[in-house]
């Protein structure tokens, strides 16, 4: 009993005393920032592109230029970046900011390698990197919905578990660093094929005539229901892809990772497979800058195809 109000301490101290940092304030990092500020935390926040910094003043937080000045004014640091080189980057003006002993929490979907450097690199410098993926949409990651993947030092991870709480519904710790990132593309192969599922049933469902809004609702509460129906049919059935929570130009990177780690383990995979040309050719239809949702189009656009065929064969 008398261990509990210590620990209550410890977790107020970390939840409404010491600040934050958030670098990237893209789609998931701002609504990361935004959480945070909600459940009491002091954020601090940069972005290289600039009026993405204004979001997070405007809802309370402190904007910066620099990572090193985040790395010099804060313990906890989480980080959401768009590419290894970003990754490369911020860890170099980290080593010179931060101080030992500081945590950095990397959620950023990329080659494990990558991560392993940047561990590394900061590690030399007595800063801890933990590798924690994040699973959900960019609307998922604003409601505070999100599953972390944790992975890395058990200690540190048990430290951050109050901020990774105020952004993320649960978490997962999953032992050695680097297994968080293989959860991550577990999970992605399985949003791919359900993103892609998703859109031939709502589009089946149309073309026998059915209200599309019924068709999402009632099949999401049945046997066939998936997180992807639920979150991403509303989007294809009103056709408002154009508003992304994951943009097709940035789903490419995750698809390259998924197939990278299926050939190195080489396991089978024909459903995956069978997604990747449809992407593509959200790609190459107009769709890069939307939503992954988008996909509905493009099957839209095949069975057209498939019919006028079938009318001219006849």
């Amino acid at each position: 009993m008398a261990e509990q109000p210590r620990r209550k301490n410890r977790t107020h101290a970390v939840r409404k005393r010491t600040p934050v940092g958030v670098i990237g304030l893209g789609i998931m990092g701002s609504a990361i920032a935004s959480n945070l500020l909600k459940a009491g935390f002091p954020v601090i926040g940069t972005d290289i592109i600039a009026e993405r910094r204004a979001p997070l003043l405007e809802a309370g937080g402190v904007a910066c230029e620099g990572t090193g000045e985040i790395g010099r004014r804060c313990r906890h640091i989480v980080v959401s970046l768009p590419s290894e080189a970003a990754l490369c980057s911020v860890c170099d003006e980290l080593r010179e900011g931060c101080s030992e002993g500081a945590i950095v929490i990397e959620t950023s979907t990329l080659p494990l390698l990558a991560k392993q450097k940047a561990r590394n690199r900061l590690a030399a410098r007595g800063v801890i990197l933990l590798d924690c993926t994040l699973s959900g949409t960019g609307r998922q990651a604003k409601e505070r919905d999100l599953a972390v993947y944790a992975s890395g030092d058990s200690q540190a991870i048990k430290e951050v578990r109050p901020i990774l709480a105020g952004f993320a519904r649960v978490c997962y710790d999953l032992g050695e660093f680097g297994n968080g990132m293989k959860m991550k593309l577990i999970a992605n192969l399985l949003v791919a094929i359900h993103n892609v599922a998703a859109a031939e049933a709502i589009l089946l469902g149309a073309r026998l005539g059915l209200d599309l809004a019924t068709v999402v609702k009632v099949a999401a509460d049945g046997a066939g229901g998936s997180r992807m129906l639920q979150m991403r049919g509303p989007v294809m059935a009103n056709r408002t892809w154009n508003q992304p929570m994951m943009k097709n130009s940035v789903w490419q990177k995750d698809l390259a990772l998924i197939s990278q780690a299926l050939q190195a383990a080489g396991s089978a995979a024909p459903l995956f497979s069978a997604t990747l040309p449809i992407y593509a050719a959200a790609m190459n239809s107009g769709h890069a800058e939307h939503d992954t949702a988008a996909v509905y189009e493009v099957l839209e656009s095949m069975a057209r195809k498939a019919h006028s065929c079938a009318g001219k064969e006849q």
